[in-house]
C-alpha cells in the first residue's frame, strides 16, 4: 500500500534510558557516539527506527546493538519531539526506561556506539542532543515510583 502526502515526514527515533543502582548508587547506561552529529559524545543507547518494525522491538534492538544487552523489560517513558532536537533532520523520538538489576551482564558497545558505560546520575559527561532533559524526566519517574512504594 503507497502513499502519498503535501507534507514532509519526520524521522522516529528510540532512546533507552537503562538505569542500575550500583553500590546503592543509581547509575544510567551511556553510549559514547562513533559518528557525527555529536561524534565521540555521550549519549543514551537508541537509533532509527525501521519502517516494518514496532516500537519496542526498534528499543530492545538498538539497546542490544549498541551495549550487548537483552532481555531487559523496557517501559515506554515519553515522546520528545521538539523541532531542533536533532541536527540532521526533523526527529520525534520515544524514550524507553528500565532498571537492570545490579548484576546486569558485561556491555559490550557495538553498532554505531565507540564505547558503552555507567555513569552515576550525579556525575553525567556533556550529553548529545537532549539526552540531559530525557534522563532528567526519566529520573524524576524512577523517584516518582520509589516514593510511591
Amino acid at each position: 500500500m503507497s502513499h502519498s502526502y503535501d507534507y514532509p515526514h519526520p524521522a522516529v527515533t528510540v532512546d533507552i534510558i537503562l538505569f542500575s543502582f550500583r553500590n546503592d548508587t543509581p547509575h544510567v547506561l551511556l553510549v559514547r557516539r562513533a559518528q557525527d552529529p555529536f561524534k565521540e559524545k555521550w549519549a543514551l543507547p537508541g537509533g532509527f527506527v525501521d519502517i516494518d518494525e514496532d516500537l519496542e522491538q526498534a528499543a530492545m534492538r538498538e539497546l542490544e546493538e549498541e551495549t550487548g544487552l537483552t532481555g531487559i523489560p523496557l517501559q515506554q517513558l515519553h515522546t520528545f519531539g521538539a523541532v531542533n532536537r536533532d541536527p540532521r533532520e526533523r526527529v520525534i523520538s520515544v524514550a524507553y526506561m528500565a532498571v537492570a538489576p545490579a548484576e546486569t551482564p558485561e556491555i559490550c558497545a557495538g553498532s554505531d556506539a565507540a564505547e558503552a558505560g555507567w555513569f552515576p546520575l550525579t556525575e553525567l559527561p556533556d550529553l548529545a542532543f537532549d539526552h540531559a532533559e530525557i534522563i532528567a524526566l526519566a529520573k524524576d519517574r524512577l523517584q516518582a515510583r520509589s516514593v510511591a512504594r
